[in-house]
């Protein structure tokens, strides 16, 4: 059973493939720079334990001493401080998600076979490169990769995701000595967006993909060579605020866009919106950069760190209560009523997504958002006209 927190970073690893394949000379120039490991890594290793042992116990055969064993492990995440209802949920529905699979495939063929945290070598097309499948499904002809995302930010689809590809062209090298495997399913669950993507591409189709792409850009990559390219893959960047390829991309996308008549059109404005937010992420991040050198002790030239805007905390409540009652002022006038908690905190820390959907049928609303413009390809339904949708919203914020 593999130690999800010791999974050991290879240069070119399949979670980084997007930045390595779209800016291969970013993976040198990010190594020895140390991770910053945060709490939502910590809490994506845990839930992934504990997604381990559920699916082992349910799903694979257990010997007494196996089942001691996934009995202490469980004890063990049971006892961390991070685990609670919400994980607790999120986990089954994702191990439902995959047994549901695994019932499937046994349907298709008797002899299906589940892998769990499987060590997966794709270090034919990649230097080094290895990664861990969560889940591996093999039967008659259908490869299927299931991966456990914890977040819940953003969606991330599996179409095209170069992550499930390359563990996909692992497993195809590791299994299919063994099975005619024809085509590879890769399935994307997170189960606290409700979450479930797949794509599909054939077993040619990936070797493919893997020839003519993953290849050459993996040499690159390990070479330190090839061309800086800047995009949505430098989010994860560790050199993102300080990158020149980034720079002067957005530099020049400010020349471009900012030069005709005195008017813009709102096609223009339209696709000055998208340079705008690539921009303001961009600032965001050298901001943070500088920030952060500055409270180092290091000097940034013309700027300086100073003490910002602060308010004023009363240091002894009790004291303070007792001084105000003894003045002549009620309770009522300077204690404020209990308050409850909001709904997040109640469903998801203290009492449970289900129950508390069952608690309170018909006791929660949801009042329309304000308006936000977003891009065409967001998947959320197009207000039809604001003004009749919203005619009698106040939007003074």
């Amino acid at each position: 059973m593999s130690h999800h927190s010791e999974r050991k970073h290879a240069l070119l690893g399949a979670s980084k493939a997007g930045q390595w394949l779209a800016c291969p000379p970013s993976a040198r120039l990010q190594e020895g720079i140390e991770e910053k490991r945060s709490e939502y890594a910590d809490e994506g290793t845990l839930a992934h334990e504990l997604a381990e042992v559920k699916l082992r116990r349910r799903l694979l055969p257990c010997n007494s001493a196996e089942r001691k064993r996934l009995e202490a492990k469980l004890k063990e995440i049971h006892a961390d401080t991070r685990y609670g209802p919400e994980m607790e949920n999120a986990v089954q529905d994702y191990v439902e998600i995959v047994e549901e699979r695994f019932m499937a495939a046994k349907a298709r063929s008797s002899d299906a076979v589940i892998l769990l945290e499987e060590r997966l070598d794709f270090s034919e097309w990649v230097p080094d490169g290895f990664g861990t499948g969560d889940v591996v499904l093999i039967a008659d002809g259908i490869m299927e990769i299931i991966d456990l995302k914890m977040g819940k930010g953003v969606p991330v689809s599996a179409t095209g995701n170069p992550q499930m590809r390359l563990y996909a062209l692992g497993a195809i090298n590791g299994y299919s000595f063994l099975y005619d495997i024809r085509e590879v399913h890769m399935t994307i669950v997170q189960p606290r967006l409700d979450s479930v993507s797949t794509d599909t591409i054939s077993t040619d189709g990936l070797l493919e993909w893997a020839d003519s792409i993953v290849r050459p850009a993996a040499a690159l990559a390990d070479a330190g060579e090839g061309e800086f390219k800047s995009g949505d893959h430098c989010r994860w960047c560790k050199v993102k605020a300080t990158c020149r390829a980034r720079a002067d991309a957005n530099m020049a996308s400010l020349a471009d866009e900012f030069r005709n008549p005195a008017l813009l059109s709102l096609e223009e404005v339209g696709a000055i919106l998208f340079v705008a937010q690539q921009l303001k992420t961009w600032a965001n991040d050298v901001e943070e950069y500088a920030f952060e050198q500055a409270k180092a002790g290091r000097r940034v030239p013309q700027w300086k760190l100073v003490e910002g805007r602060s308010n004023r905390a009363i240091t002894d409540k009790e004291a303070a209560k007792t001084k105000l009652i003894e003045a002549g002022y009620g309770l009522d006038k300077i204690m404020k009523p209990q308050e409850m908690q909001g709904i997040t905190e109640l469903e998801t820390k203290i009492v449970g997504k289900k129950l508390f959907g069952t608690l309170m049928d018909g006791l929660i609303t949801k009042p329309p958002g304000k308006p936000v413009l977003v891009p065409e390809t967001d998947p959320r339904q197009e207000l039809n006209s604001v003004s009749s949708d919203f005619a009698n919203e106040n939007f003074d914020t």
